[in-house]
């Protein structure tokens, strides 16, 4: 049998056709439009998507048996806010994750309703790329639309929608809109009531491996699918990913080197920090999972290979980096500010340590060490928990440098496991449609039996040392340069 895997994402869905063994056997990819309407904000059409989809389907059925297909599920972009009529209408463009309306809502739900009671309703504080924040938005600055609101969804959710007329959403991504009370799985009545909106407005909540409903008849026979194909509810991206890198059950953990970075630790037990430095999320496994999310990760090696040092040969630059654990320079990667787990979109990015002996291969070594470093931090707020994390994976564009591998395994002190398949979200999407349909018992399973690890990266003990002083040393230098950004402006 087939199972099919959307990942839809900012810019394009991408559709992975995986076998019950884990083959996958075809991927396509559809691009769609991103809309700035005013600085700052961004908008996407949902319709947009839901015709991605279609096209991308049938060109992924295109000579294949459509009859074999057994599941389709979803991973997705997180936060947005899809707003539906009484006709199931949508009522406005969707407003992204990466949206930056919403400054006067965050610092209202996070000053005035304050931290301590979002984290005692959610497990969270608010973000401006939450959901939440473009609600109260919405109902400010739109009240003829928020007035229209019968249904409140996210972007995934859309999709798993128009294939079954659905309104569903699954706890993961859910836990992204500080709307759901995370560890008792159930939408927060305080947070609704907060927003102006009422249960019956949300959609129903589902385990990301649970069947919602089958795909319709009309856009079964368009697609020349049998009238048997399971919907999962699927999950949020960076869950869908987890699972699609085998990071599940309690102390698994990926580092994704992307344009952002994530560290992403499943657990089995419910857990927050004190200062919701990193996000306590549900999990597509069935159980919880904290998150570490740094805004620039692979970007800052890229700011200054491309823009800095005007160079596409970035294999050249690292080739000229020496012995590790002794340079003197340090880099703060906050190029657009950070999230975790500092939550300050006021920091920068510096070089400190500058000598006149520094040379060109210090600072990009530094580039690289630094962002190992800022994710170590997030590392060790998981730890203080008491989560056991004692291997990682590793995934994203950063990840196909062995030397950004190496760094990252003795800054940490884990080996670092590099896994066969990288198709992220799509991948997890189609093996969290295999455990609904019944070809695995649960999601643990599947993923024991499907996840391989091509490569190890071992931690060395005299390099981890010298890394554990270095990290001391860094991260004394955004708490003694914090009051000193707000006035960069």
């Amino acid at each position: 049998m087939f199972y099919i895997g959307i990942d839809l994402g900012t810019s394009a869905v991408k559709l992975v056709m995986m076998q019950g063994d884990g083959t996958i056997v075809r991927i396509v990819s559809k691009e769609y439009p991103l809309y700035f309407p005013h600085p700052g904000w961004s908008e996407q059409e949902p319709e947009d998507w839901w015709k991605a989809v279609q096209e991308g389907l049938q060109e992924l059925l295109q000579g294949q048996d459509a009859q074999q297909v057994a599941g389709i599920s979803f991973g997705g972009q997180m936060h947005g806010l899809v707003a539906l009529d009484a006709e199931d209408h949508v009522i406005r463009p969707a407003i992204l994750w990466n949206d930056g309306r919403t400054a006067e809502e965050t610092d209202f739900l996070n000053t005035v309703v304050g931290k301590a009671t979002l984290s005692k309703y959610t497990a969270n504080i608010a973000f401006a790329g939450f959901t939440a924040p473009k609600i109260l938005w919405m109902r400010r600055n739109e009240p003829e639309n928020f007035n229209r609101i019968a249904k409140i969804m996210l972007p995934k959710d859309y999709i798993a929608y128009k294939l079954t007329g659905v309104h569903c959403t699954d706890y993961s991504d859910a836990s992204g809109m500080l709307l759901l009370d995370v560890e008792h799985k159930k939408w927060s009545k305080e947070m609704l009531d907060l927003c102006g909106i009422r249960e019956e407005q949300m959609p129903h909540l589902f385990e990301s491996y649970e069947t919602v409903g089958m795909v319709k008849e009309d856009v079964a026979a368009s697609l020349g699918l049998s009238s048997h194909v399971r919907v999962a509810a699927g999950a949020g991206d960076n869950a869908a990913a987890a699972v699609g890198t085998g990071t599940v059950g309690d102390g698994g953990c990926n580092i994704s080197l992307g344009t952002s970075g994530t560290i992403f630790i499943s657990s089995k037990e419910f857990r927050v920090d004190s200062n919701n430095a990193l996000h306590a999320f549900d999990h597509a496994d069935g159980h919880y999972h904290l998150m570490g999310c740094m805004l620039s990760a692979a970007s800052c090696n890229k700011w200054w290979m491309d823009d800095i040092i005007g160079t596409k040969d970035y294999q050249a630059e690292q080739a000229a980096i020496g012995e590790l654990g002794q340079n003197h320079v340090y880099f703060l990667p906050y190029l657009m500010g950070e999230r975790s787990p500092h939550n300050d979109p006021k920091a920068r990015g510096t070089f400190t340590g500058i000598s006149m002996d520094t040379t060109r291969a210090d600072m990009t070594q530094a580039v690289l060490e630094g962002v190992a470093f800022a994710l170590r931090d997030s590392f060790e707020v998981a730890r203080s928990l008491g989560i056991k994390i004692e291997r990682t994976k590793i995934c994203g564009g950063g990840a196909k440098s062995p030397l950004w591998r190496k760094i990252m395994a003795n800054v940490l002190g884990i080996p670092v496991d590099v896994p066969a398949c990288e198709e992220g979200p799509g991948y997890g999407g189609a093996i969290l449609a295999a455990v609904a349909c019944g070809e695995y018992q649960s999601v643990e399973e599947a993923c024991g039996k499907l996840i391989r690890v091509v490569s190890t990266q071992e931690p060395e003990p005299e390099l981890v040392a010298r890394y554990e002083g270095r990290y001391q040393t860094f991260r004394k230098i955004y708490p003694a340069l914090k009051e000193l950004f707000p006035q960069m402006e």
